[in-house]
């Protein structure tokens, strides 16, 4: 570590220590910084093992400091941090950092850049989710880029296209514009050609073996130093398509003696034998590689700030090659951990998830047992929810854990007062079966509330007349009483429930556990859920909803109307407790 270096590491950790301990109003932590440091400052990750001893001596001075001295050097270094969490002690409250820089642009434009190779899972719908909430905060735009110039390995699926901006439109954002990068591959030759009389690309033919160990050595291949006109002509073939996949390559010049390999003479267009399945792209065979072509993009596009995965800080590293050749400046970058989600027993891949659904192991992208977007919203889960569960993630540089339980808590919020309680009596194992009794005295009906919090929506009007049904788990012993919501007490004989009157105080006092119940010919429901299908009976006002409405089973939890069908199997599908 040279001197030069250390004095940075030195000055941002003054920063992030002072802003630490300000706004805890306590000590630094020498690992309470370690990871904003890292995250505003990629480079110096690799020298991680050394930083904190660097940095100790730095917190130490900082935590001696007294509070007003403390605000008072702040100030000095970054006099906008101090003035941000002034703004927060007046009451301002922000789910995400601040982006950096955002004083120095006249429009905050961010990008969403899926590769259409499927529809989204749900870690997928993080980068939206925070993109638009940035938007929001700024008043600034973002564009949804279809990064699709991989017709091979990431082949694009033609429905994907749709089915993300559905997604992006089910979470509440609407991008200001939709590109595709399959369609601008002329500009991408265009800049290429450019490159090249900027003697920063140059056509290679090295077989890909050959080159990987030359470039881990350090040494130049034989084609490094072409003259432009010849790797114009070569590159002019390639666009016509005159060379095989893995034949011929275009480089972009970097420095072959650069200490990360990765960064050394990288790949910017390559040959792919497989059509685009798209016609508009089609004819082309000669497709820029994601750096190349994303790099390019975020400049020509306006982008201000990106965000990605930390596993790709070698991407702006290789961009940044290029944007000096054209003397650019590259855009503000935040890069987070990965988000990993629990509660399914299916991996966040779009690979795997198409694999289960073309062997039938799931229905579809909806099916309640896939963690993908179009499950939840076909559960019932509002992209709300999801939305606020993720921004609550923040952009840590570090993997982070989204629990499906904050999701549905978000949701419950959202949904509980406006939504109809229904009855619906599982006949499953699980919860001992179905079991029917006729009714012996008693009222004709039940009449719960619609919803028990708002009274002026009126009472549901259940028959009794053809006997009850309740789950096995629920059926008291012989001569014992339960209390069937919404209609009054019963006691159970050999083979009926006998009405025991509506006095509330069997259940306050005696304590008479409290069960919902259908009309033992109720019509019947199948309910999906993530751990498999449930059928059993529902109270007949059910067939009253449309697809799409919600319901909350009483005892059981939320769930979206599907399909109705008075005449066979109404579906629903399960959202949460």
């Amino acid at each position: 570590m040279d001197d030069a270096l250390r004095e940075r590491i030195e000055e941002a950790a003054e920063t992030n220590a002072l802003l630490n301990a300000v706004k805890h109003d306590s000590e630094a932590q020498v690992g309470a910084i370690m990871g904003p440091l890292m995250g505003q400052n990629p480079d110096f990750r690799e020298y991680g093992d050394e930083i904190p001893g660097v940095i100790a001596p730095v917190v130490d001075r900082v935590n001696g400091m007294d509070a007003d001295e403390r605000r008072e050097r702040l100030a000095e270094l970054a006099p906008e941090k101090l003035e941000e969490l002034e703004a927060e002690d007046e009451g301002e409250d922000h789910p995400l950092p601040d982006l950096p820089g955002t004083e120095d642009v006249d429009t905050v434009r961010m990008r969403v850049a899926p590769n259409p190779n499927g529809p989204w899972h749900i870690g997928h719908a993080r980068m939206a989710a925070v993109v638009g909430t940035y938007k929001d905060r700024y008043d600034g735009e973002f564009v949804c880029r279809f990064d699709d110039t991989d017709p091979e390995t990431k082949r694009p699926d033609l429905d994907a296209y749709d089915q993300i901006l559905h997604a992006i439109d089910y979470l509440g954002f609407e991008p200001d514009d939709v590109v595709r990068a399959s369609d601008r591959v002329e500009t991408y030759y265009e800049y290429a050609r450019d490159l090249i009389d900027a003697e920063g690309a140059y056509t290679c033919s090295c077989p890909q073996g050959e080159f990987s160990d030359l470039k881990n050595s350090g040494e130049a291949c034989p084609h490094r130093e072409k003259d432009v006109e010849t790797v114009h002509e070569e590159f002019d073939a390639m666009v016509d398509g005159e060379y095989d996949s893995g034949e011929m390559v275009l480089r972009v010049r970097t420095d072959i003696t650069h200490k990360n390999p990765a960064l050394r003479d990288f790949v910017a267009f390559r040959m792919i034998d497989t059509p685009h399945p798209r016609e508009e792209a089609a004819d082309y065979r000669c497709w820029p590689m994601l750096d190349f072509q994303s790099g390019l993009d975020d400049h020509l596009l306006g982008v201000t700030h990106i965000i990605r995965g930390i596993d790709l800080q070698d991407s702006a590293k290789r961009q940044q090659f290029v944007y000096d050749y054209f003397d650019w400046e590259y855009p503000e970058l935040v890069h987070w951990g990965h988000v990993q989600v629990d509660e399914y027993d299916v991996s966040l891949s779009t690979s795997t998830i198409s694999e289960l659904v073309a062997d039938g192991e799931l229905d579809g992208w909806d099916d309640p047992r896939a963690p993908t977007v179009a499950s939840l919203e076909r559960r019932g889960i509002r992209g709300e929810a999801l939305v606020e569960a993720m921004v609550g993630l923040g952009t840590s540089t570090s993997n982070v854990d989204l629990a499906m339980s904050s999701v549905y808590a978000n949701n419950r919020d959202l949904v509980d007062d406006e939504t109809d309680r229904a009855f619906f009596v599982r006949d499953d194992d699980e919860h001992g079966g179905l079991v029917e009794r006729m009714m012996v005295g008693g009222p004709d009906e039940g009449h719960p509330p619609v919803h028990p919090d708002h009274e002026d929506r009126g009472k549901r009007d259940i028959s009794v007349v053809s006997g009850v049904a309740i789950e096995g788990d629920d059926l008291p012993p012989h001569g014992e009483r339960v209390w069937l919501k919404g209609y009054g007490c019963v006691r159970h004989t050999r083979d009926a429930f006998e009405y025991a009157g509506d006095d509330i105080s069997a259940v306050r006092e005696e304590g008479v556990d409290v069960v919902h119940w259908a009309p033992a010919d109720g019509p019947k429901l199948r309910l999906r859920t993530m751990d498999g299908d449930v059928t059993g009976l529902v109270e007949p006002g059910v067939l009253d909803y449309e697809p799409g409405d919600l319901l909350q089973f009483e005892r059981i939890g939320f769930a979206r109307v599907d399909d109705i069908d008075p005449d066979g199997e109404s579906v629903a599908y399960f959202a949460h407790p």
